[in-house]
């Protein structure tokens, strides 16, 4: 069962929302800016659909 999910780019840091289903087989995600495409992609855990803002950790 596939939900939408929040990924976030590791190298530029852009969020976006697509479909995951973590028992589904592996896929590989490329990041959607035309300037980046890194395939440094993770889902953020714990991230409902429709929040913004950062971790603490990250604000500093």
């Amino acid at each position: 069962m596939s939900a939408k999910t929040t990924f976030r780019c590791m190298r530029c840091g852009h969020e976006f929302e697509q479909d995951y289903d973590p028992r589904a087989p592996l896929v590989e995600w490329t990041c959607p800016l035309p300037e980046c495409k890194s395939n440094s992609i993770r889902p953020l855990k714990g991230k409902k659909r429709g929040e913004g803002g950062r971790s603490p950790k990250e604000e500093s």
